[in-house]
């Protein structure tokens, strides 16, 4: 009977232990099938110690959404969220070096604008002269800069690293470690780690709608000149560094370190990207004597810009031609061929400048600037055998010029537009040389013109136009204007002009175009100079009188996709003549929030069809 017990008890065991290991392995099934991005608190597969370096994260294929999770970092589920501040750094430190690796392989483009500073009695410190720089930066160990800009400082044969870090004159004449502009978007890119840096807990704070752990980094005291001092914010899902603000320590006797406030935004899965800088320097306070004295924008964009592979063909779908017997289908006539091949040439350099990083991928500020320019057609019964499209290219010099039937608008000519008239008279000039047959770029039909390096843009392309047709275009624009729903609007247009006049000997580098022709001649506003005959005077002193806003008070420019989208900021009372700051560099301080509330508010926009009409109301209201 006894045996008997045992046996049912062995059997009954032996059924358990299966029981148990089917249970299991529904579980790991389970937990397998879970995407990467499912925990709350994603973490990288091992804590690293300091000094050590993660394990590169795999990025998604170029042609793939970017709500792909595959460009998370790898394995993060599998480390427990920290419980110390001890482990908080630790895992700062681990995500730093991942984002390093992450970016190594990218060569996003890189824009720096300065203004030096002088004060003024009336505005405090305004913008005595003004430097600006454009190339694409190699984030790779090597850290190298190729220049889209062929200008040199006089007397200077510097490379493009040097002059974005302060080579501009000899009162800009930094000394940097080799790794030079990477140490602003970087805490430190080789040694962000324990042994070179005492990490201090400050609070907790929110940055836009995202929660932060606030800590204060000083470098240890041997740890070596240039390195980071200051204050970090780490957001605590991820603990990814999300802003640092400071400067760097110990600079030799020849070297001057300036003050930096550095912004990352959430654009993809787990990575927070370096988007902003903004340094400034100098003090006015009563019996202040500045040595230097300057604020200055640097922007990032095209970390991900997409070029065309051999792969790529065989994703593309392939349709067999079909014989067309309708009489439009017959052989082009003369006139026809010729629009033909200017159309072409249009494609040609809008396609070539998109893959440069240099003209935003078509979006909504495009419909906003389009639906100006019909407004303009309409009313003054033009009709054009092609439709006048409008693109924004992404650099910060007010410029515009058009090729074939585009008009391009600069990102910083928008921005300081004051209203939607004042953006009628910029776009009213370009839509009168296309209505005037001053047509450009047809030599670029040809398609090896367009077979060149993305640094060398600014030396192949070119749209200017000779006196004479600046002079016509400016005449038929005025007669458009005063035909046009404009009409009533065009004294903020003088003013705008007045504005530009008032501050032109000072911003030769925001007015230098690159490739269209230039707003002034030396110093003298000559584009649309009649409109400000008939404006009021300009009065720094009437708060109500917005003739510029600042730079970046319109567009912000997305910089891992190259998009651009009007600024949604509640305008700010202005309570004196210092508020206005026209064709001014400001800090940035954009409002931080987490990928999947970036997609979420683009799917809804995209998905609204009356975003549009409602962003295009918003633009005519100013934003200092």
């Amino acid at each position: 009977m006894r045996r008997v017990m045992l046996e049912v008890m062995r059997d009954v065991m032996s059924n358990r232990n299966w029981i148990i290991l089917a249970l299991l392995a529904v579980t790991m099934a389970a937990v397998a099938q879970q995407p990467a991005s499912a925990p709350q608190n994603p973490q990288p597969v091992a804590a690293a110690q300091p000094g050590q370096t993660a394990a590169q994260p795999s990025a998604a294929p170029s042609g793939q959404a970017q709500s792909d999770q595959s460009q998370s970092p790898q394995g993060q589920a599998n480390l427990a969220p920290p419980t110390t501040m001890d482990q908080v750094v630790d895992r700062v430190i681990m995500r730093e070096k991942e984002l390093i690796k992450f970016l190594s392989p990218r060569t996003p483009i890189v824009e720096t604008y300065l203004q030096n500073l002088a004060q003024d009695p009336q505005l405090g410190p305004i913008p005595q002269d003004d430097h600006y720089f454009l190339g694409r930066m190699d984030l790779s160990d090597s850290i190298d800069r190729s220049d889209y800009l062929q200008e040199k400082v006089k007397g200077e044969g510097e490379s493009m690293e040097k002059r974005l870090l302060g080579g501009l004159t000899k009162r800009f004449k930094f000394q940097y470690q080799p790794l030079g502009f990477s140490w602003m978007i970087f805490a430190d890119r080789n040694d962000f780690d324990r042994q070179h840096y005492n990490f201090h807990y400050a609070r907790r704070e929110f940055l836009g709608d995202v929660r932060c752990l606030v800590f204060d980094l000083t470098p240890k005291k041997d740890a070596g000149r240039g390195r980071f001092l200051g204050r970090i914010w780490i957001e605590d899902q991820d603990f990814n560094i999300v802003r640092l603000n400071g400067t760097y320590a110990r600079p030799s006797r020849n070297s001057y370190y300036y003050h930096m406030d550095s912004w990352r935004l959430n654009l993809i899965p787990g990575y927070w990207i370096p988007a902003y800088i903004y340094s400034e320097e100098g003090d006015f306070t009563a019996g202040a004597k500045n040595k230097i004295a300057f604020k200055a924008q640097t922007r990032m964009w095209g970390y991900n810009l997409k070029t065309g592979t051999a792969n790529d063909e065989l994703t593309q779908i392939r349709v067999d031609s079909v014989k067309d017997e309708t009489p439009s289908a017959q052989d082009a006539s003369p006139l026809a061929a010729e629009r033909e091949w200017q159309q072409q040439a249009e494609d040609n350099v809008l396609e070539r400048l998109e893959r440069a990083g240099l003209l935003a991928p078509a979006g909504d500020v495009d419909k906003i600037l389009q639906t100006v320019v019909n407004n303009i057609e309409i009313t003054n019964n033009i009709e054009l055998p092609r439709a006048v499209r409008t693109r924004v290219l992404t650099t910060s010099p007010l410029e515009t010029f058009s090729v074939g039937n585009t008009i391009v608008v600069s990102r910083g000519l928008i921005d300081v537009l004051p209203d939607e008239g004042s953006l009628a008279m910029v776009l009213s000039h370009e839509l009168a040389h296309i209505v005037l047959g001053h047509n450009l770029g047809s030599q670029y039909a040809f398609n090896d013109r367009m077979l060149f390096s993305d640094e060398v843009t600014y030396q192949n392309l070119g749209f200017k136009h000779i006196p004479e047709e600046e002079a016509a275009a400016d005449k038929k624009a005025v007669e458009m204007l005063k035909a046009s729903p404009y009409a009533q609007k065009l004294d903020s247009a003088g003013l705008f002009i007045k504005a530009l006049q008032k501050r032109a000997p000072q911003l030769s580098a925001l007015l230098q175009a690159h490739l269209g022709n230039n707003i002034t001649d030396n110093g003298t506003v000559t584009r649309m100079a009649q409109l400000a005959n008939s404006a009021p005077a300009l009065d720094w002193n009437k708060l109500d009188q917005i003739a510029a806003l600042p730079l970046g008070g319109r567009v912000k420019l997305n910089p891992w996709d190259d998009r651009v989208e009007i600024v949604k900021a509640q305008p700010v009372a202005i309570t004196s003549a210092r508020d206005k700051m026209p064709f001014e560099v400001t800090p940035f301080f954009p409002r931080l929030a987490r990928y999947s509330a970036v997609s979420t508010a683009a799917a809804t926009t995209a998905a609204a069809p009356t975003a549009t009409a409602t962003t295009a109301d918003a633009s005519t209201t100013p934003t200092n």
